[in-house]
């Protein structure tokens, strides 16, 4: 493996496509929108431009990964041997992707999905090679966590697997096998970690800002209403949707209203300026 397609240049997308580039792989990061495609161009550059400066990559490190970037608004310049899709989490949206991304790559590409929750079994049937079509589902900030989901969908063939942790391997990470299952591993064992702060909330028995230091305080890095704001509150609502929804609806696991409501007002947390905090100070600086 050579080269490596991210689609989608949004947090998640660019820096994955940061990872790969600085593992000495061809990367093209593609987005329909080329604003986004300038943001994370920007991003990127500044981010390798940061661990240079911490003394963490020298500057040779640091063209060679620049020299291995491309970005295009051009789905037809999206080929590589792993395309790695991560774009917004609606199951449409992404059948309609990959249906459109196999028609300029060939039979030997491994399709790959960054979905937090959505079933890979249920995307690969739109690909006229299922067994090509795997999980690979990186958490944010992706430079930084060390930890991969390798997804097994029902069709993906076990030379994809191994092939898929070897690779992940190259970037550094920590690769972890799992079945394809509503949430995988870590979304699925992580959702009452939200939802049940989010109870607490609702029910006024403590602030965001208390539930957080209380949480911090027993050895969380993060408390649930800092990491939602980071994820993104449309990315952690969505998903606890989706679960929600694919394991039948179960009461403890409902979402909550609380963060549909900062989803519809558009304060999904630090890429907004606002969520449960407020970030419009950082932004400006």
């Amino acid at each position: 493996m050579k080269t490596i397609g991210i689609c989608g240049a949004g947090t998640m997308g660019a820096g994955i496509a940061q990872v790969a580039a600085a593992s000495g792989y061809k990367t093209v990061l593609f987005d329909v929108n080329n604003a986004i495609l300038k943001l994370a161009e920007i991003r990127i550059e500044k981010d390798l431009q940061h661990l240079f400066n911490k003394q963490k990559i020298t500057e040779e490190k640091k063209a060679a990964a620049w020299a291995q970037l491309s970005f295009t608004s051009d789905i037809r310049e999206c080929v590589a041997d792993v395309i790695i899709e991560a774009i917004v989490e609606k199951k449409e949206v992404k059948l309609s992707l990959f249906k459109q991304l196999a028609q300029w790559n060939g039979p030997n590409t491994i399709f790959t999905s960054n979905t937090s929750s959505l079933s890979i079994s249920s995307i690969a049937t739109c690909l006229p090679h299922p067994q090509q079509m795997a999980g690979l589902h990186f958490f944010n900030p992706a430079p930084v966590m060390k930890l991969v989901e390798v997804v097994q969908g029902k069709l993906t063939s076990d030379k994809v697997i191994s092939d898929l942790v070897l690779l992940v391997q190259t970037f550094g990470k920590i690769p972890v096998v799992c079945k394809d299952a509503p949430g995988f591993i870590v979304n699925r064992v992580a959702r009452p970690f939200y939802i049940e702060s989010l109870r607490q909330f609702e029910k006024g028995l403590g602030t965001v800002e208390v539930l957080d230091r209380l949480l911090e305080s027993k050895g969380f890095r993060m408390g649930p209403f800092r990491l939602m704001d980071l994820i993104g509150n449309d990315v952690n609502y969505a998903v606890s949707c989706s679960i929600f929804e694919q394991l039948g609806q179960p009461g403890r696991l409902e979402p909550s209203y609380i963060q549909k409501e900062k989803v519809e007002q558009g304060q999904l947390g630090k890429k907004t300026g606002k969520g449960y905090y407020n970030y419009e100070d950082d932004q400006g600086a």
